[in-house]
């Protein structure tokens, strides 16, 4: 498999896919430029190298062209943070693009428009009507997928390398993601530096494991994250499950949760967790107290309580310091940890205690040679907000992808330049 390392880009166009889906205020600057931080040494190596860049990213879920979701409002920071003066085609595939990817000398960028502006990107229809036959989803399911090869064959023209930066998006099986990988010969398609990055990441989390593995799953919905945690169970030695999940496994097991978030048609499926975990010997933790409200606000009044004897009228919204305290011997004593969901509603600052003792204790076993991965939007999130993500080893990208690939699942962005 061709390497970005040992590829000499000089005189050539490299089509880098990229994950610049950052979030915007409502003037449209960017509020967090870690995803477009993350991809310039892939974009620097080459022009560095003396090629050019043709650059391609979404924004958003648009269901169409929209200027809320125009990578126009970006152009100027991604100028700033690669030193260039970046381009921009206002149509991914129009004549614009074609135009100035076809003009691009040694040592320039161009950044096109929304990918997802077309419907031939993701490869769904769109615009049916709710009462569409099956004979018309059928017909207009056809008609994108046939359109979708002319789109990805035009995105393919513009270059003569094809480079996949974009963890985020690589368990989509897209028209720039995975599709038009099949439009580069071997040796002219590889991962970036960043999916490098990430794949030796999950491969160490699946693949070479220091025991004991301790996973800490937070996260609302047990549904959400039950295929992970089945395959986690065949993994770990330690299973923490935290967040909003924890009240429907105290439920499950005959607690009282008062108001608390609850699946209460997924309680046999706790019970059934419960059951593997102990058949399969895994440690499963769970939180014994909780930091209770009496409204699901920053400003509500507050308590504690066992998990199991919440009173009615209170919901919980972190864990209690008895918790903490387990988790973190737990933590403390691993020497591979995966962490993947915060234990409270950590967006209210009086709910971030327990996810941030969580950081604190992954970041301690990491000092003492652990191997840490942090993964999925809000675990992220919790780490950059605590200022602790140079704390541990690895910080993920990739939410979805991520998730999936650590089920086991084949990543379609990934198996397009590897192979499988």
């Amino acid at each position: 498999m061709q390497t970005i390392d040992n590829y000499n880009f000089a005189s050539k166009k490299a089509f880098v896919r990229v994950d610049f889906n950052v979030p915007l205020d409502e003037n449209f600057n960017i509020t967090d430029d870690t995803r477009i931080r993350a991809a310039l040494p892939t974009l620097k190596k080459i022009l560095s190298d003396g090629g050019s860049v043709i650059i391609g990213s979404h924004l958003g879920r648009p269901k169409g062209v929209t200027d809320k979701y125009s990578l126009r409002h970006i152009l100027g920071h991604v100028s700033e943070l690669l030193g260039v003066d970046v381009q921009f085609a206002d149509d991914c595939v129009g004549e614009s693009a074609k135009i100035k990817a076809a003009a691009l000398q040694p040592g320039e960028a161009l950044l096109l428009e929304n990918l997802r502006f077309y419907a031939e990107e993701e490869g769904k229809p769109r615009g049916l009507a709710d009462d569409a036959s099956d004979e018309e989803k059928a017909a207009a399911k056809k008609a994108v997928k046939e359109s979708q090869k002319t789109f990805t064959k035009t995105l393919a023209s513009y270059a003569d390398a094809y480079v996949n930066d974009a963890f985020g998006t690589a368990h989509r099986a897209h028209a720039s993601t995975a599709l038009i990988a099949a439009y580069f010969d071997t040796n002219d398609k590889m991962f970036g530096y960043l999916m490098e990055k990430e794949v030796k990441a999950v491969e160490k989390i699946l693949n070479d494991i220091n025991r004991p593995f301790t996973a800490i799953m937070g996260g609302s919905k047990v549904s959400s994250k039950i295929d992970i945690i089945e395959n986690l169970l065949n993994k770990v030695d330690n299973l923490i499950i935290t967040g909003g999940m924890t009240y429907t496994f105290t439920k499950a097991q005959g607690g009282t949760i008062g108001n608390s978030i609850c699946e209460d048609d997924k309680l046999d499926l706790a019970l059934d967790i419960l059951a593997k975990a102990k058949e399969k010997g895994v440690n499963l933790v769970l939180a014994v107290d909780a930091k209770i409200a009496d409204s699901f606000s920053n400003d509500a009044k507050t308590d504690f309580a066992a998990v199991n004897a919440i009173p009615d009228g209170w919901e919980g919204l972190d864990i209690g310091p008895k918790t903490e305290a387990i988790y973190a011997d737990v933590i403390k004593s691993s020497k591979t940890i995966l962490w993947n969901g915060p234990t409270g509603v950590f967006e209210f600052e009086n709910f971030t205690h327990g996810s941030r003792s969580v950081a604190e204790a992954i970041v301690e076993a990491t000092k003492n040679g652990a191997y840490s991965l942090v993964g999925g939007g809000d675990s992220v999130a919790c780490v950059n907000k605590f200022g602790l993500a140079d704390g541990v080893s690895y910080v993920s990208t990739g939410g979805g992808a991520l998730l999936e690939a650590i089920e086991g699942k084949i990543l379609p962005g990934i198996e397009a330049i590897r192979g499988y």
